[in-house]
């Protein structure tokens, strides 16, 4: 794959992971104990039912968002771990190279179009 393409990818990744951590960082704080390293914030909102309600709902919505955003820098930091040990494009299944197209579409991809399509099916 041509060396400018995944220098692109590579910053476009730092790019995202940023935006990521950014997001995370507004309703959420680092938390080495927590699964994710990260751990929302309970915001008080007041002592009536209806607040203590809006409580649990910011909390459980961001709980899962968080998760997502997690899951999306994991991702990330193993694409670029990928970059770096030259091993980026390879498809982690047949070790075939994985299509441009593909990864400028989707920047994290570890497996090419062929062995995602049978991971899927179930084939």
């Amino acid at each position: 794959m041509d060396k400018k393409v995944i220098a692109k990818i590579k910053k476009d990744l730092l790019a995202k992971r940023a935006e990521i951590d950014a997001e995370l960082h507004r309703f959420a704080e680092d938390d080495k104990n927590a699964k994710g390293k990260h751990r929302p914030r309970f915001v008080d909102m007041g002592t009536t039912n209806d607040d203590n309600a809006k409580e649990i709902d910011t909390y459980t919505r961001d709980l899962s968002l968080s998760k997502v955003l997690e899951n999306d820098l994991a991702d990330i930091d193993k694409a670029l771990q990928r970059i770096e040990n030259g091993k980026y494009g390879i498809c982690k299944y047949c070790g075939k190279e994985i299509g441009e197209k593909r990864l400028i579409a989707r920047p994290v991809s570890s497996a090419c179009v062929s062995c995602k399509s049978k991971l899927q099916s179930g084939s």
